[in-house]
C-alpha cells in the first residue's frame, strides 16, 4: 500500500512538473504577451516577467515593442517635372498596441513595408526634382503623416521616415553638371565685370586727380619705378604713359606760345622806337623847309608816318645836293 501510494505521489509530482514546464511562459522587458484561449483574446495582455498559461486551451503570442527600423526597396517613379528617379528609404516605427497589432493585422512588419513602399511611389509622383534633391524634409513629413494614418488603426505609430538616396540618370546627371557649370561661370563672369567697373571708377577718380596736378603722374611713374626695381630682374621695362607725352607736349606748345608773344612785344617795341626816331628827324628837316615838310600830321598809323618820311628824304636829298654845288660855283 505504501509503494502504491509512493507511485501514486511521484506520478502526480511529474505530471504537475510536466504541466508547469507545459504552463510556465517568460515575457521579456521588451515584449508583451497577447493570450488567446480557445481562438478569442484574453483580457489582458501580459506584461513582462513570468506568466502562466494553460496548456493545450491557451496560446500565448509575444510581441515585440521596440522600434524597428526597416528597409524601404528602392522605388522608381517619374517626378511632376517628368523625371525618371529611383528612391529608396527607410522607415522607423513601433507596435503601441500588441493586441491591435495580433488581431486586426494579419503580418504588420510586412504591412507596413508594403504601406511604405507605395506612399514613396505616390510622394515621388507628387514632387518635383529639387523637391526630392533640396527639401527632402518636406518630404519625409509628408511620408509619415501618409504612413501615420493608417497604421493607428494596426497597433502601430511610424517615429519618422528618412529618404536615402535619390539615384538619376546619367544623362541627367551631366545635364545637371553643365547647369551648375553655367551657373558657376556665369556668377564669376558678373563678379569680374563688377570688379572691372569698380576699378574703372577709382582709375576714373584717380585721373581726375592727376590731372589737376600733373607732377602726381611723375611721381606715380618714379613709385611704379621702385616696385619694379624691388624684385631682382635684370631687365627693368619702364613704362610711358601716353598721359605724360601729353604733358610734356602742351609744356612744350605752352613755352613756344610764350617766345613767340615775347618776340612780338619786343617787335613792337622796336618798330614804336623806330617810329619815334623817324618823326624826330622829320621834324628837324621841317625847321629847315618848312615848304617842303610833309603834312605827316595827317597820317595816323606809324608805319605811313616812317613810309612818308622816307619819301620826303629822297626828295629833300637832290635839292640839298644841287644847293651845295651852288655854293660852290658862286
Amino acid at each position: 500500500m505504501l509503494e502504491e501510494l509512493v507511485t501514486a505521489g511521484v506520478a502526480v509530482g511529474c505530471a504537475g512538473l510536466v504541466y508547469l514546464m507545459a504552463a510556465a511562459r517568460v515575457v521579456k522587458q521588451y515584449e508583451r504577451g497577447v493570450v488567446l484561449r480557445l481562438g478569442r483574446l484574453a483580457s489582458e495582455v501580459r506584461p513582462p516577467g513570468f506568466t502562466m498559461i494553460i496548456p493545450g486551451i491557451d496560446r500565448l503570442r509575444k510581441v515585440n515593442m521596440q522600434i524597428v527600423t526597416m528597409p524601404v526597396p528602392a522605388q522608381e517613379g517619374i517626378t511632376r517635372d517628368n523625371v525618371t528617379v529611383r528612391v529608396d528609404a527607410v522607415v522607423y516605427f513601433k507596435v503601441v498596441d500588441a493586441a491591435d497589432a495580433v488581431i486586426r493585422v494579419e503580418d504588420y512588419r510586412f504591412a507596413v513595408s508594403q504601406m511604405a513602399q507605395t506612399s514613396l511611389r505616390s510622394i515621388i509622383g507628387k514632387s518635383e526634382l529639387d523637391d526630392l534633391l533640396s527639401n527632402r524634409e518636406k518630404l519625409n513629413q509628408g511620408l509619415e503623416l501618409m504612413m501615420d494614418s493608417p497604421a493607428i488603426g494596426w497597433g502601430v505609430t511610424v517615429d519618422r521616415v528618412e529618404i536615402k538616396d535619390v539615384s538619376l540618370p546619367e544623362t541627367m546627371k551631366r545635364s545637371m553638371a553643365r547647369q551648375a557649370e553655367a551657373t558657376r561661370d556665369r556668377r564669376a563672369r558678373v563678379i569680374n565685370a563688377d570688379a572691372e567697373l569698380q576699378a574703372s571708377k577709382k582709375l576714373a577718380e584717380a585721373a581726375a586727380a592727376m590731372s589737376d596736378q600733373p607732377a602726381a603722374l611723375q611721381l606715380r611713374l618714379l613709385q611704379t619705378v621702385v616696385a619694379v626695381a624691388a624684385e631682382k630682374n635684370s631687365t627693368l621695362v619702364l613704362p610711358f604713359p601716353v598721359e605724360l607725352l601729353r604733358f610734356l607736349e602742351r609744356s612744350g606748345l605752352q613755352a613756344q606760345a610764350q617766345t613767340a608773344q615775347t618776340e612780338a612785344e619786343q617787335r613792337r617795341r622796336a618798330e614804336s622806337d623806330r617810329a619815334g626816331a623817324q618823326g624826330a628827324g622829320a621834324d628837324e628837316v621841317g625847321a629847315d623847309d618848312v615848304g617842303r615838310t610833309p603834312d605827316v600830321d595827317a597820317v595816323d598809323d606809324l608805319d605811313g608816318v616812317a613810309d612818308l618820311d622816307r619819301v620826303s628824304d629822297i626828295q629833300e636829298a637832290p635839292d640839298g645836293l644841287n644847293a651845295g654845288h651852288g655854293a660852290e660855283r658862286g
